[in-house]
């Protein structure tokens, strides 16, 4: 008689909800996690009328905390930025300017979420350590600069691949990961 090998693989109420809910099954608190706080997004872009190509620039929109990555009046934004896009899972997979790095994004596609995501660490802080975020790096609010200083401030940065970065050792080991 052949005994079969238990399985390994944890059931899925074991696992974490971003493995095995779809965006539109999440929660809004589920949803609302797994923002990781890099406020990527909330920064300025500029789409060439030409190619529709979108370019980032490295202002934040008025509203961005350049200290949290947060939204300061997240429940208004709407209503006080015009043009603040409301993340919804049909959004999500039709934007192409979200950062690879967007949880929202990295669900959307089957993808686990990277280490640094607060989710995964336990600390909302390891997105800043890990350099995902965008502390440190924003000029300035989108009041501050005329169209032609954006057109200076456009940058590759947020939509780079951070992963070589986000993994460093030296990071890791600060979190003990």
């Amino acid at each position: 008689m052949s005994q079969r090998a238990p399985s390994i693989r944890p059931r899925p109420e074991e696992q974490p909800f971003w493995r095995v809910k779809t965006l539109e099954a999440l929660s809004l608190d589920e949803w609302e996690s797994l923002c990781d706080g890099c406020g990527r997004c909330c920064l300025v872009k500029l789409e060439d009328e030409d190619t529709a190509e979108v370019l980032y620039t490295d202002v934040g929109c008025t509203l961005l905390d350049e200290e949290t990555c947060r939204c300061r009046d997240y429940p208004n934004r709407q209503a006080k930025v015009s043009d603040c896009v409301r993340l919804t899972p049909e959004a999500v997979r039709s934007l192409s300017w979200l950062p690879q790095t967007c949880a929202y994004r990295l669900v959307s596609e089957g993808r686990d979420l990277p280490w640094w995501h607060p989710l995964v660490s336990g600390d909302p802080e390891t997105v800043h350590a890990a350099g995902v975020s965008v502390r440190d790096r924003v000029a300035g609010p989108e009041e501050e600069f005329s169209l032609a200083e954006l057109l200076e401030r456009i940058t590759d940065w947020p939509m780079e691949d951070v992963e070589a970065k986000a993994s460093d050792p030296k990071v890791e080991s600060i979190f003990g990961i």
